[in-house]
């Protein structure tokens, strides 16, 4: 069998599955359905990613308990919904996926279960031109990385938590409106930080093509070993090729991500010391997946931050 139809077989099972759970729990009240965690009136919400999740918690504050899929370390490109997975959503009142093909495993799941609740790919609320694509027109799913693009997508889910309560509308909009203005400041910190990397060295290395947004919002080039998903293959010439242009520019560190394994980046510092160019570790950057829940980096804005203040430290040499 060919790992596309193992694949294939894969996601047939779970929709199949997920039928029967419709069935077998369709007439269950709110009270059975919750482990205890929810309490009376909130709102349940599932997410994918903790990036949607963690933002939403913030916005809908007590009116909501959230969960998200996919913790840290969690890669979303590969992530194959549990049994557990689809209890969680079809005992939710609205669901919430970032689209844009990030969650390309799970696609027949949503779409099943949107047919009896409100399911909502939030990516896909960002206008065509402003989106990236790759050399195969394959969309770039990780839009979180631009924060004005992530604030249209985060401001779709609170439009729909306001449909789905309108008592708590006015709630929603002032921790929406109160939460973006720390995002415009990470948004105006973040630019006035990189902006004194010297323009040479203005190149993000990373294992695979996260962090596109991210250079386009800041103006930096970016290396991706792998393509825009994790699934796509690694070659000796992805390797040969990012060496060069870390030998063009004098790059000085490349960086590791928490949620891909850090063998291809190993290689790439490896192949530069035969070449005589000392390539240092930058350190972990958080792409697909943020930190543990309880750390700063556990939150969309710490995450973001973390990410700025180790690129800066490690293309600037600087310690502080």
């Amino acid at each position: 069998m060919t790992k596309q139809m193992y694949k294939r077989t894969i996601k047939v099972t779970i929709v199949m599955v997920l039928g029967l759970s419709l069935i077998l729990t369709g007439c269950a009240t709110k009270e059975n359905k919750s482990d205890g965690a929810l309490s009376e009136g909130q709102i349940s919400i599932v997410t994918t990613i903790g990036q949607i999740a963690e933002p939403l918690s913030v916005i809908g504050g007590d009116k909501v308990n959230v969960q998200s899929l996919m913790g840290p370390g969690v890669d979303p490109h590969l992530y194959n919904a549990t049994q557990g997975d689809i209890k969680k959503l079809d005992d939710s009142d609205i669901v919430f996926y970032s689209g844009l093909h990030l969650e390309g495993n799970m696609i027949e799941i949503f779409e099943e279960i949107g047919k009896r609740k409100p399911v909502l790919a939030i990516g896909e609320v960002v206008p065509k031109d402003q989106l990236l694509r790759d050399d195969a027109d394959a969309v770039d799913p990780h839009i979180w990385f631009d924060i004005d693009l992530w604030k249209q997508a985060l401001n779709s889910a609170v439009d729909e938590l306001k449909n789905f309560s309108p008592d708590n509308a006015e709630y929603f909009e002032a921790n929406k409106v109160k939460y973006f203005e720390e995002l415009d400041a990470l948004s105006k910190e973040s630019k006035e930080k990189l902006a004194q990397i010297e323009k040479e060295k203005r190149v993000i290395v990373t294992a695979h093509d996260a962090f596109g947004y991210f250079g386009r919002m800041h103006d930096m080039k970016v290396v991706g070993l792998q393509g825009l998903s994790t699934e796509d293959e690694i070659g000796i010439s992805d390797i040969d090729e990012t060496i060069q242009t870390l030998l063009e520019h004098s790059i000085p560190a490349v960086f590791v991500e928490s949620s891909i394994n850090p063998n291809s980046i190993k290689a790439v510092i490896e192949g530069a010391a035969s070449q005589n160019l000392n390539i240092k570790l930058g350190g972990e950057l958080y792409s697909d997946a943020m930190g543990s829940e309880g750390t700063p980096e556990g939150t969309y804005i710490g995450m973001y931050r973390h990410n700025v203040d180790t690129i800066f430290k490690a293309l600037t040499g600087s310690g502080e």
